[in-house]
């Protein structure tokens, strides 16, 4: 009978063993190993933890402080504008963590996430446009846009507009459910580069155009405003304002930690062999489809959330939300701060967007050029973005690392494996496997 092997037992190498006087090659030496994987770190490292717990302490007191007790004439005090527009980029900045998930991580290039952030926002948004209730300017119980077209009842699509858990629902399940039916056939008919690109673009413009028209139920091009309450509390106070925007911090740094765990998972390390060799990954047996497809509606269900907190803060939703120029900002976003580092893109959506906010008040007809030629010299000069350029200069004067704990033990094996001798073990692997078939 076979004893069942202790997991917590870490996999040794076993050798047959040989006769007297018989040759001890290679070739005579079988044996049952499995190369030890590195062993997992810690989530974060102690500075990561210690800059994550200030983000923190920043967004849930230091901000609501300097806005609420902070007389207005002092220069610290943070301004109504202040927070809503850092707000807004921060619902920005889950969008590029969204976005390097799939395109840092996994290497899908989506041209197409803006849909998800609107689809988000355009649930919130009914829910708020419910809220008012007889307080819009027909007096009616139906939203004031329905009034006038002469719309006699709520559409179909309206039917859990009332409830505030059924839009929390709503807000997930919608833009996760039309991404998931989107990605199952195209990654399932293997589409992938510039053309997965061209039809997400396709997808976002096609959706924008359908909901432009008034029939659709969705507030024609000029969308879901007014706002008047959320939860029956007033949305305009500054309370509810800094409730929202103490909301946004914790749920970017609470999307952070996440993608932080799954990206240095088992299943994260896969979509990195996906993205670097997706054909060697389906030859060592694994199905990519499932992989592509569960990170593509985790991102888009990201965006979702997003979308749905900016509309609050905003008070606007409207068909332009899903703009094909809005979706390839979210890609410049990730790609100037540095794709597949997590916190590059949240940094990049705060410099691009305080760019921006500055830019269309001081030169608002050069903001687009600024914007493009960004973008130029980041794709020439940055390939890596900004977190990526810090990193090389602060790699310049450190000594190269020495090999961990599991690569020692991995290469340890590899040379029981090939019969050879322990001071090979300080070599090049590629030098030892080098020297055993020789």
């Amino acid at each position: 009978m076979t004893t069942p092997r202790n997991p917590s037992i870490p996999p040794t190498v076993r050798a047959e063993p040989v006769e007297a006087g018989a040759s001890t090659s290679t070739s005579s030496v079988r044996t049952a190993s499995k190369l030890v994987l590195p062993p997992k770190g810690p989530l974060l490292s102690g500075k990561g933890w210690t800059a994550f717990f200030v983000a923190l302490i920043v967004v849930c007191a230091v901000a609501p402080v300097l806005n609420m007790w902070v007389p207005a004439d002092s220069a610290l005090h943070m301004s109504d504008y202040a927070v809503a527009l850092v707000g807004k980029i921060m619902c920005y900045a889950i969008c590029a963590l969204a976005m390097d998930l799939i395109w840092g991580y996994t290497g899908i290039l989506s041209l197409g996430h803006g849909l998800f952030f609107a689809l988000g926002g355009y649930m919130m948004g009914m829910y708020l446009m419910r809220q008012i209730g007889r307080d819009g300017n027909y007096k009616s119980d139906l939203p004031d846009f329905m009034v006038f077209l002469d719309w006699k009842e709520l559409p179909w699509h309206w039917t859990f507009s009332g409830s505030f858990v059924m839009t929390l629902v709503m807000i997930v399940a919608v833009p996760g459910l039309i991404a998931f039916v989107f990605g199952f056939f195209a990654f399932r008919s293997r589409i992938k580069g510039v053309y997965f690109s061209i039809i997400t673009q396709a997808m976002t413009f096609a959706a924008m155009l359908l909901f432009f028209r008034n029939e659709t139920g969705f507030g024609g091009n000029n969308g879901f405003t007014d706002f008047k309450r959320i939860l029956n509390i007033p949305i305009a106070t500054q309370e509810m304002r800094m409730t929202l925007f103490a909301l946004t911090g914790i749920t970017l740094l609470g999307f952070f930690l996440f993608a932080k765990w799954l990206i240095g998972s088992k299943f994260g390390r896969v979509l990195q062999a996906i993205r670097d060799a997706e054909t060697r990954v389906m030859f060592s047996g694994y199905n990519p489809l499932p992989y592509k497809l569960t990170i593509w509606v985790i991102s888009a269900v990201m965006c979702g959330v997003a979308g749905a907190l900016y509309v609050p803060q905003v008070g606007i939703i409207n068909p332009g939300e899903m703009s094909a120029a809005n979706s390839i900002e979210i890609a410049i976003w990730a790609a100037v701060g540095g794709r597949a580092t997590l916190i590059g893109p949240i940094i990049g959506a705060f410099i691009v967007n305080g760019a921006k906010s500055w830019l269309t008040v001081a030169y608002p007809e050069y903001w687009l050029y600024f914007l493009g030629a960004l973008f130029i010299a980041v794709t020439l000069f940055l390939p890596n973005g900004i977190v990526g350029l810090v990193k090389k200069w602060l790699s310049r004067d450190k000594a190269p690392a020495a090999p961990s704990a599991g690569r020692e033990e991995a290469q340890r094996a590899m040379a029981a494996a090939q019969g050879m001798e322990p001071e090979s073990l300080h070599a090049p692997l590629s030098a030892d496997v080098k020297g055993a078939r020789a």
